[in-house]
């Protein structure tokens, strides 16, 4: 088909902004149709059937004559739409998966539109300005109080940790020492053996976590005797169970071994938003470098990592210069360099919609919602103790995590790992909620298979979700026992009383609890 030349139209300019508004309508209204026709948290069918609907929606990906832009965004944003995990679901808890607040959204439509490139400030000159003050802004957030702290705006966590291994192993270099000898807990996010790896640093020294957080009298143990540099990798906010390493004494130990301190904040470093909360992040500010993701608990779109720094001059190992963007004599002349602010090139300006983000709510607003996912998450585990049929582990909650399963599956000879992993799985097939999995030590030390919730709805409370808990509790009474079913009797999920429900054996419906 011949398309109307608006198709091609740039989104920026002073013309591209009316173009872009019509077709941004379209765009909003397939967000809408296809969340209806979903109708949960996840489509049904499970993967096969989900791309089945995705590939008779855009097939052919590349056909001979287009579409026109209408149609294209029309059938395409729809069906992703319908086919679509969605965070914004109170039933969508499964991950450190944030529903991102519409302002964030909006802030990011005009980071499309407008397309700075953060590689050199003739790419970005206003977005590097920005970015420059949000990093300000966090590093002072972060360690309070120095004269030069300093952050890049990073792809989130996993980056975060490989440029604080990589500045490390650079200041190892520098000392003239033994390579640089990481240390961590057994429960530090995969990205920091990732880091080490890609580094080609030797394999981390991971301690034991039986309790779910790094011991400081373990971690004393493993720097004992310990020669070279050191760099000990702390957590807050782990991701299986949202608990936090005690880092005061962390900082200590490291104080006495001469080993420098990274922290991992990606989950829990916006707790800083919040008097009430920044207290559990104690002697976060020892730290040389911590990573810090928006994308989790500052409800921003993916990606909006931070890493901040006790001191710029930490930064000076990845300065670079490329002449068609970072002339020395263009740096002399006042240019600002933006080429060792990362280690990307092109690269998005992801803190614009941070920037808005802090605006619009400001320190206070940012801390409340953040106080507001905690509290729910305590309040859920106070609601699983008192279900009848299910239990919460003697950790939960962590910072917005809650760990819980089903008192049958304790009943269980296999101790009951695979009802629990099934009864996932079956609420996946069927669209009806999506809850994480994580393996945590019980009360008598036993490893075992827990449904994780991790709350980061910046308005969804309980009562939201004790729907969700009866779900689970009659999924375990419906499913075998043994082994997987691919076909469970079906229940009737509790936010759609429409339905009409197969009678459960001994059980009526899930509560009208919505």
């Amino acid at each position: 088909m011949s398309y109307d030349r608006k198709h091609t139209a740039p989104a920026g300019g002073v013309q591209g902004p009316l173009v872009l508004g019509e077709l941004t309508r379209t765009v909003l209204t397939a967000l809408s149709d296809g969340a209806r026709s979903r109708g949960g948290p996840l489509p049904a069918g499970g993967p096969e059937a989900v791309a089945a609907r995705v590939r008779a929606a855009c097939s052919p990906v590349l056909p001979r004559h287009g579409t026109g832009a209408q149609a294209a965004l029309r059938t395409l944003v729809t069906a992703v739409a319908r086919g679509a995990a969605d965070p914004a679901d109170p039933y969508c808890v499964a991950h450190l998966h944030c529903p991102p607040l519409a302002v964030a959204a909006a802030a990011d439509l005009a980071a499309s539109a407008l397309n700075p490139s953060m590689d050199s400030w003739d790419q970005a000159p206003a977005a590097a300005a920005i970015e420059a003050e949000v990093s300000a802004a966090l590093a002072a957030l972060v360690h309070p109080g120095r004269p030069s702290p300093d952050a890049l705006i990073t792809s989130g966590g996993t980056e975060s940790n490989l440029v604080a291994l990589l500045l490390a192993r650079e200041r190892a270099r520098a000392a003239g020492t033994v390579p640089l000898t990481v240390v961590c807990g057994s429960a530090a996010h995969h990205s920091v053996h990732r880091a080490a790896w890609t580094l080609g640093l030797p394999a981390p020294v991971t301690v034991d976590c039986p309790g779910g957080t790094l011991d400081p009298a373990d971690l004393d143990r493993a720097l004992a005797g310990r020669t070279g540099p050191l760099l000990v990798v702390a957590t807050a906010g782990t991701t299986d169970e949202g608990l936090i390493d005690p880092l005061q004494e962390i900082a200590r130990v490291c104080a006495a071994h001469g080993a420098e301190l990274h922290v991992d904040a990606a989950y829990g470093g916006p707790l800083l938003f919040s008097d009430h909360l920044a207290p559990r992040l104690a002697g976060l500010g020892a730290a040389v470098s911590v990573t810090l993701d928006l994308h989790k608990l500052g409800w921003q779109p993916v990606a909006a990592g931070v890493l901040a720094v006790a001191d710029t001059a930490l930064l000076d190992d990845l300065a670079l210069r490329a002449d068609y963007l970072n002339a020395e004599d263009d740096t002399e002349a006042g240019l600002p360099d933006l080429l060792g602010r990362s280690i990307r090139t092109s690269r998005r300006p992801d803190a614009l919609k941070i920037a808005v983000t802090l605006r619009a709510l400001g320190r206070d607003g940012l801390g409340t919602l953040v106080e507001h996912c905690v509290r729910t998450a305590g309040a859920l585990a106070a609601a699983v103790e008192r279900h009848p049929a299910l239990r919460a582990h003697p950790r939960s909650p962590g910072i917005s995590t809650v760990l819980f399963r089903p008192l049958a599956a304790d009943d269980l000879p296999d101790g009951g790992d695979a009802l629990v992993a099934e009864i996932r799985r079956v609420l996946l097939a069927e669209g009806r909620a999506v809850l994480g999995r994580a393996r945590a030590a019980d009360a008598d030390g036993t490893r075992r298979l827990w449904l994780k919730a991790t709350l980061l709805h910046p308005r969804a409370d309980a009562d939201d979700l004790t729907g969700l808990l009866d779900l689970v509790a009659e999924y375990a009474d419906a499913l075998p026992r043994t082994t997987p079913s691919p076909a469970p009797a079906r229940v009737v999920d509790p936010r759609k009383p429409s339905e009409a429900p197969r009678p459960t054996a001994g059980h009526a419906p899930p509560g009208e609890h919505r």
